[in-house]
């Protein structure tokens, strides 16, 4: 049985808002400040997961990422480049601009639960996928990289989630400036 694993970037006060600066958040580049190496690499622990995974993405973060990956030659981007990716759009965008891309057929709560079923998804941006997944108990895992900034304003994570959500920590690394976060949906 695979496992839905959420990661993202966030700040102390839980904003996932435009963490590089390209939306034009008036706060947008928050993670930069800390300078590249602190978002470079494999900040989330991925590693086999590249080879074993698929990567869920709304069609927002597929266009963004499809601009910045592509172009890149170093491993981390290699193996973004190199795993499927599932784009969840109801425009239905053409998807060939970034490799190994296809759009997600079907509902998505029924295709998530479904391809569970044989390996692991990972999602990263796409707030209302998480919240989508969130409400129908579907997310196993959540890896934050939380960097010391507060905004006070922006998208977070959990906007909107309908109710509680009762997770339990497994993982605390510094990882620069930041800390990685691991947690695991709590078993009754």
């Amino acid at each position: 049985m695979g496992r839905v694993i959420v990661i993202e970037f966030v700040t102390l006060d839980g904003v996932m808002h435009d963490p590089d600066g390209r939306e034009g958040f008036e706060h947008g580049g928050w993670a930069f400040r800390f300078g590249p190496e602190a978002v470079a690499g494999d900040k989330f622990k991925l590693g086999e997961l590249f080879d074993t995974g698929t990567l869920l993405l709304g069609r927002a973060t597929w266009e963004r990422f499809a601009q910045i990956w592509p172009g890149r030659d170093d491993e981390f981007s290699t193996n973004m480049n190199r795993i499927p990716k599932l784009v969840v759009s109801r425009s239905r965008p053409r998807v060939e601009a970034w490799s190994n891309s296809s759009i997600l057929e079907g509902e998505l709560e029924d295709e998530v639960a479904r391809r569970k079923q044989s390996g692991e998804l990972v999602i990263t941006g796409s707030a209302s996928i998480v919240r989508a997944l969130s409400e129908r108990d579907l997310i196993d895992e959540i890896r934050l990289l939380v960097f010391p900034i507060v905004l006070g304003a922006g998208r977070r994570l959990f906007d909107q989630l309908a109710g509680p959500a009762v997770l339990e920590l497994v993982g605390v690394e510094r990882s620069g400036a930041a800390a990685r976060l691991t947690y695991v949906r709590a078993r009754s």
